[in-house]
């Protein structure tokens, strides 16, 4: 074993090192986040905005933009999961007696509370990428843009995929326990690179409810104004009415 892959393994073995990972990885999926809630927004702006907006997500340096953009995102979501998994089970294990105060008890069920908010993220992002990314649904991957039949109707797909409750109450509650996982997971991030200070902490903590409320509002406007028929166009398919193209001559 070299000195680069032991160095590597001593950084990941220790405690500090697995909180570093954890913080990094962290600021990249809340930059994920705010990124992808921006470009579902889109939706609001209407059928072509939406659907540019795929259109040049898939189409980025060939098609290789979003693969390599995917593959980054996987990394890092699976370090993050690995490395906060790891560091429960040090933390328990270094536990050699009963919390003696109050608080400290509280502190452990708040750690618990975002373990289980964080496996209940991952049937999300896990039913999420089936749903809209590999779409496992035949009705959803054979949408086309009416106005442009060679590429895929992303706006068509996201409101006809938020018209069944069960998808839309599951999505509620997955949002919800993410935003709850960040209120706190983001003042953890500015603890490990020591930016929180008796000083900085109350900010901190108004920073992350803030960022989490945003991102609850923004992407849960878009399910629940979708099963209302709130958006949407005449144009707009339905998994039971799929697109037709007509063609006409001159």
């Amino acid at each position: 074993m070299n000195a680069l892959c032991k160095t590597l393994c001593g950084f990941w073995h220790s405690s500090i090192g697995k909180k570093l990972i954890v913080a990094v990885t962290g600021i990249m999926l809340v930059g994920f986040l705010i990124a992808h809630m921006g470009g579902n927004l889109l939706i609001f702006q209407g059928r072509e905005s939406l659907n540019d907006y795929a259109y040049f997500l898939h189409h980025f340096l060939h098609g290789w933009g979003i693969w390599l953009f995917r593959v980054g995102l996987i990394v890092a979501f699976i370090l993050h999961i690995v490395a906060t998994i790891s560091l429960t089970m040090q933390n328990r294990a270094a536990r050699t007696e009963k919390y003696a105060h109050e608080a400290t008890s509280k502190a452990s069920l708040s750690s618990r509370y975002m373990v289980w908010s964080g496996l209940t993220v991952i049937a999300f992002v896990i039913f999420h990428i089936l749903h809209f990314t590999i779409r496992i649904d035949p009705d959803l991957a054979a949408m086309k843009d009416p106005m442009d039949p060679s590429r895929h109707d992303a706006y068509g797909m996201v409101i006809a995929g938020f018209q069944n409750p069960i998808v839309v109450l599951f999505y509620i509650i997955s949002i919800s326990f993410l935003c709850s996982h960040l209120s706190h997971g983001i003042a953890s991030i500015f603890q490990t690179l020591g930016l929180r200070t008796k000083k900085t902490r109350d900010p901190i903590q108004k920073l992350g409810l803030t960022v989490s409320i945003v991102l609850w509002l923004g992407f849960l406007s878009i399910p629940f104004l979708a099963i209302f028929d709130v958006i949407g166009d005449d144009e707009t398919p339905t998994k039971a009415d799929p697109v037709k193209v007509e063609v006409t001559s001159h």
